[in-house]
């Protein structure tokens, strides 16, 4: 029986008892069991009793007790206890409970995806780095977080589309320009410029392609640089995040949104929503009637669009394209832009409580110290997988909430011990797909029986619990945009299936003994959990190893 049979069982045993008047409730669509807190308080329990108590014009324990008179009866169910303030905990019987092993086999990569997100449509933007240096640590959190995000939305059932904005227009053209000219002249890098020895491998790469570059009128050295070197650092970025494993469906262009007239559109289309005015000969928004602490200029009194102008062009071509929902990630510096961006949404004619959301992450570091783009010494991506690996480097950001700080200890990530919690999940998965080798090397096939009553000892009944929670935790990771509760979950698992491991058999313990449907079954079990590890595993971007 899975949680889902659980569920609907309470429920066909709340309708039985409305239809015979001895309830006046309306039966709940949304009836979820969730796993007890404390060892002992059965499989699973529901508070359903404390949520219709007041309703039913009666005590949580009165509705308890009713509905557990209806669900004693219930195949599958062993027990019922009715405890504390009403909670209802249920106790499955060896069969019912072991049956679930087929049903996760069976389902294989499906198991655990649902559809409690259909319906969203979303659009995820995340990293956005400017293309003016390699990614960084602070991007590599994002890009770990974020595809996870993507993975558990479309688990659920949403239909998303990941997209990466590249600041391609303005400022930073300038600054990425003028840095490498200023290399190529021997001369220290102009102010908020880069610096760091990808600033050199531009600068060749520009003398190579334009080698008479510094004879050239500044503007046209400058817009030389930065046409060899864009595409250049643009294709390292996207190369580094193909070897993250991370997949955008959308490159969006911002120099795209000022070349096709979208900046100038969207300012008209949000005067005609009656929210920009003149003032001071230029062209505001007027934010401050949606939350912002300030009115925003759109257009400068000299005519240059300003960086929110395309902010909210951008945000209007999401929305042009069919997205309810947008989603923005962004980094620890960008707390003011999140009433900024409501506010766009608001003067959109959007809500901005369901149409879009922030998310704003915190730094991290390495062994504490932060790292700059800017700085000469900042520690990039690339470096970062190959001195971790991409596995260790996207689990252990994974496994935190955004709004963490965050220190990682890159040695320890490297250590194959138990203490490393990648090593210590995947060790899992590889551990189950080591006995299904040698148990079919012992003539131990699942397709030659089960029988579920045999899986009853305690280790057997904890796993098989844990396993039936699985699809629960992937629905609320992705409600909730909160990865870090598969990587727990996944822990959690391993631990329970360690300690199964070390207390039930699956093969015979020599040539003597022959293969029996407990072996059989067991297997069961231990190819189910393969498939549970293998699937969290795949919705955090890391692999599932079968060696180790």
């Amino acid at each position: 029986m899975t949680p889902e049979q659980l569920a609907a069982a309470i429920r066909a045993a709340l309708t039985e008892l409305v239809a015979a008047g001895e309830l006046a409730v309306e039966v709940p669509d949304d009836l979820r069991v969730e796993r007890p807190r404390q060892a002992g308080h059965g499989d699973w329990s529901s508070n359903v009793a404390m949520q219709l108590a007041k309703k039913a014009g009666m005590p949580p324990r009165e509705v308890a007790a009713k509905l557990a008179a209806k669900l004693e009866a219930v195949d599958g169910i062993a027990a019922v206890e009715v405890a504390g303030p009403g909670f209802l905990n249920l106790t499955l019987d060896a069969a019912s409970a072991g049956e679930l092993a087929r049903t996760i086999v069976g389902a294989g990569t499906a198991y655990g995806r649902g559809r409690s997100e259909a319906g969203r449509v979303v659009n995820l933007e995340y990293i956005s780095a400017n293309p003016t240096g390699p990614l960084h640590i602070g991007h590599t959190r994002w890009a770990a977080l974020g595809d996870a995000m993507v993975r558990l939305l479309r688990a659920a059932g949403a239909q998303v589309a990941a997209e990466y904005y590249i600041n391609d227009a303005g400022g930073q053209v300038v600054k990425l320009g003028g840095s490498v000219l200023a290399k190529l002249r021997g001369e220290p890098a102009p102010e908020g410029g880069y610096d760091g020895e990808y600033v050199e491998a531009l600068a060749e790469a520009v003398r190579a392609a334009h080698p008479d570059i510094l004879d050239l009128p500044a503007d046209e050295a400058l817009n030389a640089a930065w046409d060899v070197a864009y595409p250049i650092q643009l294709a390292q970025i996207q190369d580094t995040l193909e070897r993250f494993h991370v997949v955008f469906d959308v490159w969006f262009s911002e120099r795209a949104l000022h070349d096709a007239g979208a900046v100038e559109q969207a300012v008209t289309r949000l005067r005609e929503q009656g929210h920009v005015f003149d003032s001071e000969g230029a062209i505001w928004l007027r934010t401050t009637a949606f939350g912002d602490d300030k009115d925003r200029v759109l257009i400068r009194a000299n005519g240059v669009p300003t960086y929110f102008a395309a902010d909210a062009a951008y945000y209007l071509s999401k929305k042009d394209r069919g997205f309810d929902q947008k989603i923005y990630l962004l980094g620890a510096d960008h707390h003011g832009y999140i009433n900024r961006l409501k506010a766009i949404a608001a003067c959109a004619g959007d809500d901005p409580e369901h149409n879009i959301e922030v998310k704003i992450g915190q730094l991290v570091s390495i062994a504490g110290e932060r790292m700059g783009k800017r700085r000469g010494n900042a520690l990039y991506m690339d470096e970062l997988i190959e001195w971790i690996g991409s596995d260790a480097l996207r689990y252990s950001l994974a496994r935190y909430p955004a709004d963490s700080p965050l220190s990682l200890d890159g040695e320890e990530l490297r250590r194959q011990t138990n203490d490393n919690p990648v090593f210590y999940v995947q060790y899992a998965h590889a551990r189950t797909s080591n006995v299904a080798r040698l148990a079919a090397e012992d003539g131990v096939r699942t397709e030659d029986g089960f029988d579920p009553s045999l899986l009853s000892d305690p280790t057997e009944a904890a796993l098989l619990a844990i396993l039936g929670d699985y699809p629960r935790v992937v629905a609320q990771a992705a409600s909730l945009l909160e990865p870090h509760r598969v990587a727990r979950y996944l822990e959690n698992l391993a631990a329970h299936f360690h300690k199964w491991y070390d207390t039930c058999r699956v093969r015979p313990m020599n040539a003597d003994e022959p293969v029996t449907d407990l072996h059989r079954t067991r297997l069961w079990l231990n190819d189910a959990t393969r498939v549970v590890l293998a699937n969290g595993l795949e919705l955090l971007g890391v692999s599932a190893p079968e060696r180790m």
